[in-house]
């Protein structure tokens, strides 16, 4: 298995990163004409963490990746970080390269992004791949989170082998060790007032986002592991 890709490695084979007015970095690739999907990345990482479904999703859909504020290489965010300011810079990217409406696929950090752009432009939104994100926790597993989020606050590595253990099993994690090494060090790499930022956003954000009213009507998909 190849390391992960840098946070400034292309998303798509030959792709080229751009910046928004806005100083959002993202790439677009896949077919032309296709539907649209979007394609929003979780907490610390970046659009290169879709890089290898990128590349089957291409040959049916146009495909468009970024960079959240204060990640890979977007401009820090211009205020402590709320699901509303990140759906405002989607919805800004969109508007800008002239996207009337597009399905959404986000991970982690990324699942709650989608859906806060779903609420407030439902229209926008074809459909939602929610995977692997939060969202009603029990006090136990709400209390856990908000531990996180403030260690993390200490210090980024704080919370870093805890975040690979959730997201790899230890049997993969063993046998790619070299691999995990690197993305350790990647998400090490990440700005610390930012990555505390969003951490404790991770922590808190998912309650508005519980039960809507109205509730989402996108078709959506729902996975987790």
């Amino acid at each position: 298995m190849s390391c992960p890709p840098s946070p400034d490695s292309p998303c798509f084979a030959g792709g080229e990163t751009r910046l928004s007015a806005d100083g959002t970095a993202f790439e677009m690739g896949g077919q032309d004409g296709a539907p649209v999907v979007v394609l929003i990345h979780g907490l610390g990482l970046g659009r290169w963490m879709w890089r290898d479904i990128a590349a089957s999703l291409a040959p049916r859909f146009r495909l468009l990746a970024y960079d959240l504020c204060g990640h890979g290489q977007s401009r820090p965010c211009p205020r402590p970080p709320d699901l509303a300011l990140l759906a405002g810079q989607l919805r800004r990217l969109l508007d800008e390269l002239n996207i009337p409406a597009a399905a959404l696929a986000g991970f982690s950090l990324g699942g709650m992004v989608n859906r806060r752009f779903a609420l407030d432009h439902p229209r926008r939104t074809l459909a939602l791949a929610i995977l692997n994100a939060p969202h009603e926790r029990t006090p136990e597993q709400q209390t856990a989170v908000e531990s996180r989020a403030a260690h993390t606050a200490e210090a980024v590595e704080a919370t870093i082998d805890a975040t690979l253990s959730r997201w790899f099993s230890e049997s993969f994690l063993n046998d790619n060790g070299e691999w995990a090494l690197q993305l350790r060090r990647r998400l090490i790499a990440n700005d610390a007032r930012q990555y505390a930022a969003f951490r404790r956003l991770l922590a808190s954000g998912v309650a508005e986002l519980v039960r809507p009213s109205p509730p989402i009507s996108a078709p959506s998909l729902v996975m987790t592991c």
